[in-house]
């Protein structure tokens, strides 16, 4: 449910971005998925680090299942999960569990423990999600829209606080900051 308050994925906010980012910047529009289109207004920031703590916006009300028109099609649609209704949950984000393909054949004298990736996993706690996701069962697979596939935990999730493992990751072209794809 859309609320006040909403969050956004910070990699979907960059206050001085590249010509064709699509996302949101300072003064810029993007449409909330299945929602309004947001413009942000203003810059929140912390006064000793300066870092963005948020931003303030406003939105069109009359956008609300209006198909995108003139500079708006230039535009995608964010994730966002209202404030006052967001689920807190830990996600566990795997990853390669070697630094090279063949650790029995590494070289260099190294053995296979040399060759683990310290970055394997990396538990995120308080994730927010949506929160229909209280409801997901153990093993249950979902899609964290370009975050990738996730499944519910099979031994640690609980009734209303499930824990996500990611089983297959999407790369994001800007979150890898590979340059920009060409548009014909």
């Amino acid at each position: 449910p859309l609320s006040r308050e909403v969050y956004i994925e910070r990699t979907d906010f960059l206050e001085d971005p590249p010509d064709d980012w699509i996302r949101l910047r300072p003064g810029g529009e993007v449409r909330l998925r299945n929602a309004y289109f947001l413009r942000c207004e203003e810059v929140d920031r912390d006064p000793d680090s300066g870092e963005v703590t948020g931003l303030s916006c406003s939105y069109d009300p009359e956008s609300l299942g209006a198909p995108s028109k003139g500079a708006r099609k230039k535009t995608t649609a964010i994730q966002w999960v209202s404030a006052e209704h967001a689920l807190p949950v830990d996600v566990r984000l795997y990853d390669r569990l070697f630094t090279v393909a063949d650790p029995e054949n590494a070289g260099d004298g190294k053995t296979f423990r040399d060759c683990l990736n310290p970055r394997s996993l990396e538990i995120v706690r308080s994730c927010l999600v949506e929160p229909s996701l209280a409801k997901a069962s153990p093993g249950e697979p979902f899609q964290f829209l370009r975050n990738g596939y996730f499944v519910a935990d099979e031994v640690d999730s609980r009734p209303g606080a499930p824990v996500f493992n990611r089983i297959v990751d999407l790369k994001d072209r800007y979150r890898a900051g590979a340059p920009a794809a060409k548009r014909k």
